[in-house]
Parts: structure tokens; C-alpha cells; sequence
């Protein structure tokens, strides 16, 4: 079993590295804003717990014996290493911006302009959180949370949202191959299974469509990243977000399967949690991803 040193008292430990620096128990006083007598009656106290003297008394001055100049080269290193300790966390605490999201909002929206806000923002880091269970920001973790849904939250304040808007894609090779006309019951549909069920499914597309087709999705997957990448490969058909989905109709490797279009019921949310702890960072953060969502 190990056993913590007994170590004389902080507070005489600060009056000594004081009277050292200031060569005065006077002054030393002064700067701590105590009697001298009371720097006296510590340093008095920390001599007898190491069992040497600190100082030798002359008429007018003190001199340090070579025990307290050893202690306090000591001390003020501890105390230079604890200031620049401190100094860090709160550079960290201030500089670092936490933004929660869902893996298809920061893979396919977030990461692609993180590049632009870090070159406005040299000095801020970011700290991305991505899962599709709801995060809750009560825990304090997240600064910044885009939430896919309808506000008011209970656990945060929605400080710009954006509407969205659902249509079919696919590759274009799959479009190519498969043959003319409306959506049958022979396309090969990918499904994304979420207990969120704002986020609508096909049996929810084709009935809002009040189109009758037996589901049968040939793919299923539990991320909706998954679902977009295999329809970019040419494995089938795909619920597209808009939002999410513009950067790969841009690039041409996913297309519209028709012009049918639906509004997503819900929106896609900046939000702050209701005890948000307040930096210029998360201001910028914040300011930032509003205005690129209403880009």
C-alpha cells in the first residue's frame, strides 16, 4: 500500500515563495493581503515541520538559508507549472466547440464545410459528435447540436432551422438499366431502418403518394450513410433528403429517379442546449452553421 507524503500547508508554502520573492516578511504581507505577523507565525510553522531554518533574521534583512532557496526554486516552478495548467484549460474550455449530429448530417452536410470554418476560425477547434440515437444535451457534452426534427425541444433552443424536402435517386447506371415508366413492383428498393420515425420510410413515401406497390426492399441497412452509398453504386432506388443528398446530384453519381417531390415534415435545427455554457467560439460556431445552413 503506498502512502500520500505528509506536506506542510499551502498556505505557508505561498507566504514563503512571496517573502522569497519580495525579500521582505513586510511586503510579502502586503502583496497577500494578511498582517505580517501572520507571515511570521507560518513561515515559523513551516521550519519547524522541515526541521531547519528558512531564513537567518538580521537587524534590517532577511537572508534565505540554502534549504530555502532549495524549496523555493521548487515552488515557483510548481507554481509556473500550475498557472500554465490553469491557462490551458481554459484556452481549451473556450477554444473548443463540441457540434452533435447524426453520421448522415456530419459525414454527408458537416465535414465537406468544416474546411471553411476552420480557415475563418484558426484558432477554434471543433470537436464533432455523430450518432442517430437522439443526443441528449442536458448532459453538458455538446455546445452546438443539429437536430433533424420539430421544435420547441425540451432540452435546448432552436436558433435557425432549415426545411427539406424527400425524392427518389439512384445511380445513373441504374436508372440506364432498368426499364421506362414509373416506380414498379420490380425495382430493387434500399430501406434505412431507424427507430426515429420522422424519418420517413418507403411504406410512408407511397402512402403519402396513395400509391399501392407490395414493399419488398431488396437492401436494408441501419445508417442511412450506407443506404446512400449503395444507391451510388447502382444497388437500387433511395429515400433522398435533399439536403443531404445535394452534393451527390452535383457530382452526377446520384440522379433524381423523377420529379415527384415531398416535403420532409420536419426540419433540420441549430440548436443550443438550454444551459449552454457561452464563448466567442460557440458564437462563431453557432453564427457560422446558421448561415451555411441558409446557404
Amino acid at each position: 500500500m503506498q502512502f500520500r507524503r505528509r506536506l506542510p500547508s499551502l498556505t505557508a508554502l505561498i507566504m514563503l515563495e512571496a517573502v522569497l520573492r519580495r525579500k521582505s516578511f513586510t511586503a510579502a504581507a502586503g502583496e497577500l493581503g494578511v498582517t505580517q505577523a501572520a507571515v511570521s507565525r507560518q513561515i515559523a510553522l513551516l521550519e519547524d515541520e522541515v526541521g531547519v531554518p528558512m531564513f537567518i533574521r538580521k537587524h534590517r534583512a532577511i537572508e534565505p538559508t540554502a534549504a530555502c532557496e532549495a524549496l523555493g526554486a521548487s515552488l515557483a516552478q510548481s507554481f509556473v507549472n500550475i498557472a500554465e495548467t490553469i491557462d490551458a484549460i481554459k484556452v481549451s474550455a473556450k477554444d473548443v466547440v463540441t457540434i452533435g449530429a447524426t453520421v448522415a448530417f456530419s459525414t454527408f452536410w458537416l465535414l465537406p464545410r468544416l474546411a471553411d470554418f476552420r480557415s475563418q476560425n484558426p484558432g477554434i477547434q471543433i470537436r464533432v459528435v455523430s450518432q442517430d440515437s437522439r443526443i441528449n444535451l442536458d448532459d453538458g457534452d455538446i455546445d452546438i447540436a443539429i437536430r433533424y426534427g420539430v421544435p420547441p425541444f425540451n432540452d435546448g433552443t432552436s436558433i435557425a432551422s432549415r426545411d427539406d424536402e424527400i425524392m427518389l435517386v439512384c445511380s445513373p447506371n441504374y436508372l440506364k438499366r432498368r426499364s421506362p415508366g414509373p416506380l414498379a413492383v420490380t425495382d430493387e428498393l434500399i430501406e434505412t431502418d431507424v427507430e426515429d420515425r420522422s424519418w420517413l420510410s418507403w411504406s410512408n413515401w407511397l402512402a403519402s403518394l396513395d400509391v399501392r406497390l407490395e414493399i419488398r426492399p431488396a437492401l436494408r441497412f441501419n445508417h442511412y450513410t450506407e443506404t446512400v452509398f449503395a444507391a451510388r453504386s447502382g444497388q437500387g432506388l433511395a429515400l433522398g433528403w435533399g439536403l443531404l443528398v445535394q452534393t451527390f446530384l452535383d457530382d452526377g453519381t446520384l440522379v433524381p429517379f423523377d420529379d415527384t417531390r415531398l416535403p420532409s415534415g420536419a426540419r433540420y435545427n441549430v440548436v443550443l442546449p438550454i444551459r449552454s455554457r457561452r464563448t466567442l467560439a460557440i458564437d462563431r460556431a453557432a453564427a457560422w452553421l446558421t448561415a451555411a445552413l441558409h446557404a
